[in-house]
């Protein structure tokens, strides 16, 4: 893996030098830096409290606060992190560094709103909402991971940044 991270940034950087200061000056990093633990927090409480209910049937209440309040954190995530997105890249959406993240989280955010749609209109059973819920969520976790992948890159990316500099000054003489 560190030998695959090493050669995608070596091949071509997340951030172009312009692109990493806008990054580093948006308040929007922030927001999202810390928006990211809180939602995985909510997520694994949800976790929990749905599996429980699927496991005994107590807690139905429980289970579906979590649901929609981790939806609507969701929500939040995927608002800001457009923002901060147009802050960087110039655009709200599928920026090419961050595309397959983005369709990524067009699905997540659909069974999420899924979930929510057959929660208030009572289309599909209890249960299978719950297990709507848990799909929502295992998509999430691959959409967390591409973000965590990508975090990684960029730090790789920072770290060789400096070389690559040196190495255009070089080329530039």
């Amino acid at each position: 893996m560190q030998g695959l991270l090493a050669r995608q940034s070596r091949a071509q950087p997340l951030y172009t030098a312009e692109q990493r200061q806008r990054r580093d000056a948006s308040r929007w990093t922030l927001v999202q830096g810390l928006l990211a633990p809180i939602q995985f927090a909510v997520f694994l409480i949800s976790v929990a409290l749905v599996t429980r209910f699927l496991l005994t049937g107590a807690g139905e209440t429980a289970a579906t606060v979590s649901i929609i309040v981790k939806t609507l954190v969701l929500y939040t995530i995927m608002i800001t992190g457009a923002i901060w997105e147009k802050d960087v890249f110039g655009q709200y959406l599928f920026a090419p560094a961050f595309y397959w993240e983005d369709m990524v989280s067009m699905l997540v955010l659909a069974l999420h709103t899924a979930y929510l749609a057959s929660a208030i209109f009572g289309l599909i059973s209890v249960e299978a909402q719950m297990w709507l819920a848990l799909a929502a969520y295992a998509t999430y976790v691959i959409n967390a991971a591409q973000f965590v992948y990508k975090l990684r890159l960029a730090r790789l990316d920072s770290r060789n940044a400096p070389q690559r500099s040196a190495r255009y000054v070089e080329a530039a003489e």
